[in-house]
């Protein structure tokens, strides 16, 4: 994102590329692979001692952002962290934090739990993904049914839980009489179970988590049954950082593949100097920049809650999911067969963008969204 950083965002940004390259380089990513069973939480609570957890929590809540727009501040980190594709719970946190601020003061209070998360003494994951069907956050199939005497029972399945084998705590989103809630249940709560589950992207680890009966209390709730302002909040947050990270990966892949060209000869000549190759690379430079604007554009709409805000983060959702995986297969594809070994770093974020053009709703289902909220 090409904007003039005060000099407090450009010692953020640098604190926060020199903590992830020296505690997590590509290739211990690499080196762990499969058995990388998720990150270290003493590393994830000296992230949030840098502020990656407080970016969107007001200061009488115990946060503060560098800027004064939290989540202007966020996407840029999460663009930094995308470089070096950061394993730790920068998205599944930060989405949950966004959901307990916008529903503050409008239901039980959960400022206990806003603060161990801005600490880092807690991690949160939003258990939102289904089995099957169409993704559709506020249309869930796990049930919230009322019990005498106040609290809830939970039951069902909720999958693609982004670390859900180290969370402390899940904002699960629940069917109730009164419409969809959420709730905060703890991991460890009787009745969930959590199970692993394989994932495409090396550096981040996905679950399944069962509710089988679980009884909450009624201070479990977050925000007001059939309230659907903090599910929104929480999806335009979830795109706006699944896109800016999304968006440093291709910088980073797309400049090395620019010097791979330029250092790999044939015919007596770089490979670079070739017009075919040109235009293939102002191509990719192009939607590159596109995939970065849509993406800010809709950082800012989030940040000041315009009306745009729905349309614009699946706008960019829409574009960057699509583009970016053409822009990294092209890569691959001038790299020839280096491209596809293991030990180069383009597998690694071309992993990242395919699970990311599934997560949080494909670009067919954002393009429908689109159209909906234009009235088509």
């Amino acid at each position: 994102m090409e904007f003039e950083l005060s000099s407090d965002q450009k010692l953020f940004l640098a604190t926060a590329r020199d903590f992830l390259d020296k505690e997590y380089p590509l290739d211990r990513i690499r080196r762990t692979g499969e058995e990388m069973v998720g990150f270290d939480r003493d590393w994830w609570a000296r992230a949030a001692e840098l502020g990656w957890t407080a970016l969107l929590v007001p200061e009488e809540l115990g946060g503060g952002s560098i800027s004064g727009n939290g989540v202007r501040d966020l996407a840029l980190l999460a663009e930094e962290l995308g470089t070096g594709l950061a394993p730790g719970a920068l998205l599944a946190t930060n989405v949950v934090l966004a959901g307990l601020v916008a529903a503050h003061g409008t239901g039980p209070d959960h400022s206990e739990e806003i603060e161990a998360l801005v600490t880092g003494e807690g991690i949160a994951s939003w258990a939102v993904y289904e089995p099957g069907g169409q993704w559709n956050p506020l249309a869930p199939a796990v049930t919230a049914s009322p019990l005498d005497g106040g609290g809830f029972r939970l039951d069902g399945t909720k999958d693609r839980v982004e670390a859900a084998g180290q969370a402390d705590l899940l904002l699960v989103t629940a069917a109730t009489p009164g419409g969809t809630a959420q709730f905060l249940v703890p991991a460890g709560a009787d009745g969930v179970t959590v199970e692993p589950q394989w994932s495409l992207d090396l550096a981040r680890k996905f679950g399944a988590v069962r509710f089988d009966g679980v009884e909450v209390a009624g201070s479990a709730l977050v925000g007001r049954p059939g309230d659907a302002r903090a599910v929104e909040r929480q999806l335009q947050v979830a795109l706006v950082v699944q896109c800016a990270e999304v968006c440093g990966g291709l910088v980073r892949m797309f400049d090395a593949t620019l010097r791979w060209a330029f250092d790999r000869y044939a015919f007596g000549r770089p490979i670079a100097s070739y017009q075919a190759l040109k235009h293939r690379f102002a191509d990719m430079r192009t939607w590159i920049e596109a995939c970065q604007a849509t993406t800010s554009a809709a950082a800012a709409a989030v940040q000041e809650e315009t009306a745009e805000a729905a349309k614009l983060v699946s706008v960019a959702k829409a574009f960057v999911g699509d583009r970016s995986l053409t822009v990294l297969q092209d890569c691959v594809q001038i790299h020839g067969g280096i491209g596809v070994t293991w030990e180069h770093d383009l597998h690694l974020f071309l992993r990242r963008a395919t699970a990311d053009h599934s997560l949080y709703g494909t670009p067919d289902e954002h393009r429908r969204r689109v159209a909906g909220l234009a009235g088509l």
